[in-house]
């Protein structure tokens, strides 16, 4: 979701700087990146290992997401380029979907109502749902469960190296479309397939299409 479907990483990555500012601790950028597509017990846990013992985690977590926020209710929500598209395509064509993202579900919800599309999905998988968070497999193996479908089925579109790890785990089909991370070379030996934008969805859909 974050990273892919909306342009919020770049939002956390301003946010955390944010936070940095008003409690005095230097978040780097490369923490932060690494930190995606983790989730909140994860992210927490990488980022005491970089910093002092008296980081507080979780207000320093609180502050990014209300600056988080804050910009959303003033501009909107950021949606990717090409997102509304693919959706309609997938809709179309009767694609089974869902979500699976490491944010919880009160976050989660309130992203897709604010970009207007709640309603492609049916149930989504969010990160307070799974025991385990990326890279292990959890999270998308419930998103098979609940599509009724085999994991080899499955694509699962990633922007980050551990949702990458993530699916691959799972035996899904993983599809990269970077966001602040490009992937290494350990990563993209794992790839399905390697995507410059959700547009790109479509024509790699049509291609499978074909060769069936």
């Amino acid at each position: 979701m974050d990273g892919l479907m909306f342009d919020t990483e770049r939002l956390a990555v301003e946010g955390y700087a944010y936070a940095g500012r008003l409690t005095g601790h230097i978040l780097p950028r490369e923490l932060v990146v690494k930190a995606i597509g983790l989730n909140r017990e994860n992210t927490a846990r990488l980022v005491k290992e970089h910093l002092s013992g008296d980081f507080d985690y979780t207000a320093v977590k609180k502050i990014m997401a209300d600056y988080t926020t804050e910009y959303i209710e003033q501009n909107g929500m950021p949606c990717k380029p090409g997102l509304r598209s693919l959706l309609d395509y997938l809709r179309q064509n009767k694609y089974a979907i869902t979500v699976a993202t490491s944010s919880d579900r009160d976050r989660a919800e309130y992203y897709l109502d604010k970009a207007f599309i709640r309603g492609y999905f049916g149930d989504i998988i969010c990160g307070d749902m799974v025991k385990r968070g990326k890279p292990e497999p959890d999270i998308y193996l419930k998103a098979c469960e609940i599509l009724s479908l085999p994991p080899q089925a499955c694509i699962a579109l990633e922007d980050s190296p551990m949702g990458i790890l993530s699916s691959y785990n799972a035996g899904m089909k993983p599809v990269m479309i970077p966001d602040l991370a490009e992937p290494d070379a350990d990563t993209k030996k794992l790839l399905y397939s390697y995507l410059t934008s959700l547009s790109d969805v479509i024509n790699l859909l049509e291609q499978t299409k074909e060769r069936s």
